[in-house]
């Protein structure tokens, strides 16, 4: 029986990553194997401000996106839920914070 499923966003990536742009900002870059891969991602309708608040429970205000299209990334950056190595930081290098990201299904 064929796989019907279609690909998440960490399956088309190269690399999906996430990792601390400060003590109170994370970064995740979606680096994408060519320029249709990137294509895809970059369109506004699949990751916006929105999408991203939806999966991290932000305020959409507080997000950037950076499009990259001449390396074919993405970049999202967000204020950290608490601050680098305080009490109640669970991911220090925030190395974590894309899963979410990578889990999504381009339409």
């Amino acid at each position: 029986m064929p796989d019907d499923r279609r690909p998440t966003l960490g399956e088309l990536a190269l690399e999906v990553r996430s990792k601390n742009a400060g003590p109170f900002w994370v970064t995740m870059e979606l680096f994408m194997r060519d320029a249709e891969g990137y294509t895809t991602v970059a369109d506004e309708d699949f990751i916006n401000e929105a999408v991203i608040a939806r999966l991290y429970g932000l305020d959409p205000a507080n997000i950037r996106i950076f499009r990259i299209p001449d390396l074919n990334v993405v970049k999202i950056s967000f204020p950290r839920p608490v601050a680098q190595g305080s009490l109640r930081d669970r991911d220090v290098h925030a190395g974590q914070h894309h899963v979410p990201l990578a889990a999504l299904v381009p339409a």
